[in-house]
């Protein structure tokens, strides 16, 4: 991986937790979503003023154009398992593309630091006002590529 991942941390639910004890996939799901916003912003301009993430990668996204999750991936090598604190989560881009990227995560435990959990998110800009998807400009690009690793699954 070329840059260093950022690390968020993002809280469990007892909600989340599924029979056996472990975060159910459906919800990993959305804990996936929330490292997402944590880590890199709130995808076109939606929602209240908050909180900065560590990087705004979705800064320069023209007004109007949508993000949207086009796949997701995920791969449990051990269960995580529900706790009172907040799961950590490495967060990077991979496969930046003209029209799409990933947004790659490691989810460890939040106490023993194991990994349990691997997974991707592609994303895409989509303008409504003619139903197309964007291609990405130099400058969303180079914002996209200071947060560049490998990809978490080989497409």
């Amino acid at each position: 991986m070329s840059a260093s991942p950022l690390r968020v941390q993002v809280p469990m639910r007892w909600g989340d937790m599924d029979a056996y004890g472990h975060v159910n996939n459906v919800n990993l799901i959305r804990l996936m979503e929330e490292a997402r916003i944590a880590g890199f912003g709130v995808p076109g301009g939606t929602g209240a003023p908050g909180l900065s993430p560590k990087a705004d990668i979705f800064s320069a996204v023209p007004a109007g154009v949508q993000i949207l999750v086009v796949e997701h991936r995920v791969r449990y090598s051990r269960p995580l398992e529900y706790r009172n604190v907040p799961v950590n989560v490495d967060l990077w881009v991979a496969n930046i593309k003209p029209a799409s990227f990933d947004i790659c995560y490691e989810f460890r435990d939040p106490v023993e630091d194991f990994l349990c959990v691997k997974a991707s998110t592609t994303l895409a800009y989509f303008d409504p006002s003619n139903g197309r998807v964007q291609r990405l400009s130099p400058a969303e690009r180079e914002g996209l590529a200071a947060y560049e690793g490998e990809p978490t699954f080989a497409k």
